[in-house]
């Protein structure tokens, strides 16, 4: 008798392939099989490596500097990836010298501010934020976007004192996500009006599962076009704001919507 013919399928077994979830899985006696029990070890392995994985800032400002834009960097009040880890409320506060290297490079007024933060998963932000920057770019031909601002041991509340010090009138935070099991490369983006210290999670938009097994970065771009541009009409973004983009998509890209950021944790 072979290991495979110890194997009892489940039922739902054809529905796997239309999900990376971890469903139908099959049993053998009151067990996993052995072949999922080891996947799910090197899922759980991937996850924790990419909450742990330090942002290659170098090799990221050379992106965003290849595509012919500036780049600032700064780091939060959390002095390293342990301490960031265990302290959130540090994640959320600029450092003294990056506070004060900001008030120096402000050139002035912007409309759009790109802050990218290493979050949960530096992988996610390393992938996919250029190629989203590159496409919300090429959709906002009339906006004044500032320089993009790189920001080591980020949480998403650190854009609101960034966007503030850099006179933005939207910050959109590019940040790793808390990975799952099936996607350790997830990157969320925040969408905040008139950022400032203090703004609740309310107040602003999030746009999440950005991966090319998620959404897109093409698709992510054209939500937050669309969000900012509804955002300037009724003069807010959070709560307030209701997504209506997947309305002028195509039928099969409406799968993954955005929701007010209070309703998702950081």
């Amino acid at each position: 008798m072979t290991t495979r013919s110890l194997v009892t399928s489940n039922p739902w077994s054809a529905l796997r392939r239309f999900t990376p979830a971890r469903i139908a899985l099959g049993r053998v006696g009151s067990s996993l099989p052995t072949d999922e029990v080891l996947r799910f070890g090197l899922a759980h392995a991937r996850a924790r490596a990419a909450v742990h994985r330090a942002l290659d800032v170098e090799a990221l400002r050379a992106a965003i500097e290849h595509e012919g834009w500036e780049s600032l960097c700064v780091k939060s009040a959390a002095p390293d990836r342990a301490t960031f880890l265990l302290r959130p409320d540090l994640g959320r506060r600029l450092d003294s010298q990056s506070g004060e290297a900001l008030r120096v490079a402000h050139g002035g007024p912007c409309d759009i501010l790109f802050v990218i933060a290493d979050g949960l998963s530096a992988a996610a932000v390393q992938q996919h934020a250029v190629p989203l920057i590159a496409a919300a770019r090429a959709l906002l031909p009339d906006s004044n976007i500032g320089s993009v601002v790189v920001a080591e041991q980020g949480r998403v509340a650190l854009g609101d004192a960034i966007g503030a010090l850099m006179a933005a009138r939207f910050v959109a935070m590019l940040i790793g996500e808390r990975p799952g099991l099936s996607s350790p490369d997830s990157m969320g983006i925040y969408l905040t009006r008139e950022p400032r210290i203090g703004r609740p999670d309310a107040e602003r938009n999030c746009i999440s599962n950005v991966r090319p097994d998620g959404l897109a970065p093409a698709l992510a771009a054209r939500k937050l076009a669309w969000l900012i541009a509804a955002a300037d009409r009724i003069g807010a973004t959070g709560v307030a704001l209701k997504d209506q983009s997947a309305m002028r998509l195509p039928a099969n890209d409406t799968r993954i919507g955005t929701t007010p950021a209070a309703s998702r944790r950081r």
